[in-house]
């Protein structure tokens, strides 16, 4: 199975040339190059969702008793119908009260959600928990705590999980250290990998292709699987990108 995060960046106006308009075919084209059996977006605004879905025909999005609201930012799972079938599956808020629509709690800028579904593979009895989340770009003391809410739940879930987002935060950080405690069974999928730490492995751009800030977009995977093989995305159009940070992507099957 291939698992891919991918931070849209949010429709913004302001963006100019890299405006969602004339990027979203390079996102459409993107996933349908690499199908991902699951995919885990960040900063997508309900236009951008519905376009995902109208233009990737082979993929079922998740958005349980989600109402449109066009100036929310969801993270959102999409399922190639082939390879997943959706069991069930819901959001909560990161924060004191998680089934308070938009609450926020410590210094967090912004809401911020997990979203997480239990499927079953396909041709397969074997099952799983796939969640998406993005943590607070802002509120170091929000990022650890939204973690920590994250860390608990993962260690109640009876499936095996897999965790992608953009978390905002590095390797070696609170929120990384919390998440990959043995409590949890997380295992980060480039360290499992033995990849290499530094400039060349940051996730975020700024669109311009240079990387930047720090490896922030992570696939956390459960001891249960065996990783196989790990990339970050960096396709262009002639030195346009598709979003402001890279695609990750990780490919894992069941241990055993």
């Amino acid at each position: 199975m291939r698992m891919m995060t991918f931070n849209l960046r949010f429709e913004n106006d302001r963006d100019g040339d890299n405006a969602w308009v004339n990027r979203r075919g390079m996102v459409v084209d993107i996933i349908s190059r690499y199908q991902p059996s699951v995919l885990g977006t960040q900063e997508g605004k309900w236009s951008q969702i519905r376009y995902l879905q109208d233009h990737l025909p082979d993929y079922e999005p998740l958005m349980p008793g989600r109402l449109p609201d066009k100036n929310i930012q969801c993270p959102t799972l999409f399922f190639r119908k082939q390879d997943i079938s959706i069991e069930g599956g819901r959001d909560f808020w990161l924060s004191k009260t998680p089934h308070v629509h938009l609450s926020k709690d410590w210094d967090s800028a912004f809401p911020r959600m997990l979203s997480f579904a239990v499927v079953r593979i396909e041709n397969s009895y074997r099952k799983m928990v796939a969640a998406v989340t993005h943590l607070d770009n802002m509120g170091k003391d929000a990022r650890y705590q939204q973690a920590k809410i994250i860390a608990q739940w993962a260690n109640q879930q009876r499936y095996p999980v897999v965790l992608m987002g953009d978390f905002n935060d590095a390797p070696g950080s609170g929120v990384h250290g919390v998440l990959t405690i043995p409590e949890t069974s997380l295992r980060d999928t480039w360290t499992v990998m033995e990849q290499p730490e530094g400039e060349s492995s940051y996730t975020h751009h700024g669109f311009c292709g240079r990387p930047q800030l720090a490896r922030m977009d992570w696939i956390l995977a459960d001891i249960g699987f065996q990783v196989t093989k790990v990339d970050i995305v960096r396709d262009n159009d002639s030195g346009k990108y598709p979003s402001d940070h890279f695609p990750y992507m990780a490919d894992i099957d069941f241990a055993g």
